[in-house]
């Protein structure tokens, strides 16, 4: 029996895959062998010793402290791609947003009321402000083609708009799932001077740290919209606002408000709302929940976030899983251990990122308390386990 904690609301959903014979889920848990997250910050939280796993049911990780958990030996998934059609609608919503005047046509009506002209003739004289353009035939520039920038690309080209793909990282399944109608960018920069429409589809690493700056606005055509539905530390705030100051930038939509942009000419904002349905709420859940199960019963590790991926099926022998150090010597120590204590290695795996690892032998015989024992003993071992079939 294990018992998983949630930090936060969560979809029901789990129910069907982590069945209440096999797992205890509820917010009142004690030393957790397993959390359910959302946004809580667990930054300053302990970490049991007992605790295996954190599923996080959304993208972002910036709430959890990847390398003290991979130090712990704790596996940390989040669930790719179970949010993309929300926020590929929003994205959408967002294209309309930036190009016919909506939310200040909105604002507008608001404060309609009857007097010298009727409401329906202010609505005549007044609607010449909020032109704006269409979407079709403009060119929408996509910097980031995972999950969703991929939908958003699509989406794009089936709205009519002339689409422009950039992601050096493209993974092989993306790049089959991307429309042939996707003009493939050879940097950036192309993107960025040639769009109408710039949105952004990548993750918040030190390395694109407000990849937005004065610097990158200054080659955007002044026309251009820019959307960011992906992090808000993609864009440097006070250079995006002196752009739309100086009408270098003709608006910029959001879904991370923050106390500079409020108000603020040209803004656009929307309270992160672009995994809030329920669609996707359920889908990040029953995602975690299956590589939580398959992880705390199986050893399976797939959508990691500070482990290597390493798919498994179930065991047919003993399993001896292994979390370590990604440096040299570990598997000839272990292995060392194993053939001392006289058991065979029928399979074996390893796989590395960065600086951690994970080994899985399946071995001809259970082996003994002292050979696990060993194995923990081992300096660069951060956590051993015995899985049975």
């Amino acid at each position: 029996m294990y018992n998983i904690k949630k930090l936060n609301s969560i979809s029901p959903v789990y129910h069907g895959i982590l069945p209440d014979s096999d797992y205890t889920v509820s917010s009142e848990v004690e030393n957790p062998d397993a959390i359910m997250v959302r946004s809580a910050n667990m930054h300053d939280m302990p970490i049991g010793d007992n605790l295996l796993c954190v599923g996080r049911a959304g993208a972002g990780v910036n709430n959890i402290p990847l390398d003290a958990m991979a130090e712990h030996g704790v596996v940390v998934f989040n669930s790719p791609g179970a949010n993309a059609n929300a926020v590929k609608e929003l994205v959408l919503a967002a294209l309309l947003l930036a190009s016919r005047k909506i939310a200040d046509g909105i604002q507008w009506c608001k404060g309609l009321t009857p007097g010298e002209l009727s409401v329906e003739k202010q609505v005549e004289a007044g609607k010449k402000q909020f032109i704006g353009p269409e979407l079709a035939g403009k060119t929408l520039g996509v910097i980031g083609l995972g999950a969703i920038g991929l939908q958003v690309a699509n989406a794009g080209v089936a709205l009519g708009m002339n689409v422009l793909g950039y992601d050096p990282y493209i993974s092989v399944d993306n790049a089959w799932r991307l429309s042939r109608s996707v003009t493939h960018a050879m940097s950036m920069d192309e993107v960025i001077e040639k769009s109408d429409y710039i949105t952004l589809h990548v993750p918040l690493v030190d390395s694109n740290r407000n990849m937005i700056d004065a610097g990158t606005l200054s080659r955007m055509k002044n026309t251009a919209a820019l959307l960011n539905f992906s992090r808000g530390g993609l864009v440097n705030v006070p250079d995006v606002k002196e752009a739309l100051e100086n009408g270098q930038l003709r608006v910029y939509v959001t879904d991370f408000p923050e106390e500079a942009l409020i108000g603020a000419k040209g803004v656009i904002l929307t309270p992160h709302l672009g995994a809030s349905t329920p669609e996707s709420e359920d889908n990040c859940v029953r995602m975690i929940a299956r590589q939580m199960n398959d992880f705390i019963k199986y050893g399976s590790i797939v959508n990691s976030v500070n482990y290597p991926s390493c798919p498994l099926g179930k065991p047919t022998m003993p399993r001896i899983t292994i979390l370590h150090k990604n440096v040299p010597k570990v598997i000839g120590a272990i292995t060392q251990i194993i053939s001392g204590e006289g058991l065979n290695i029928e399979n074996m795996v390893n796989q590395s990122r960065g600086a951690y690892a994970y080994t899985v032998l399946d071995v001809d015989a259970k082996p003994s308390s002292l050979t696990r024992e060993k194995l923990q003993a081992l300096e660069t071992v951060y956590r051993t386990r015995l899985l049975m079939p």
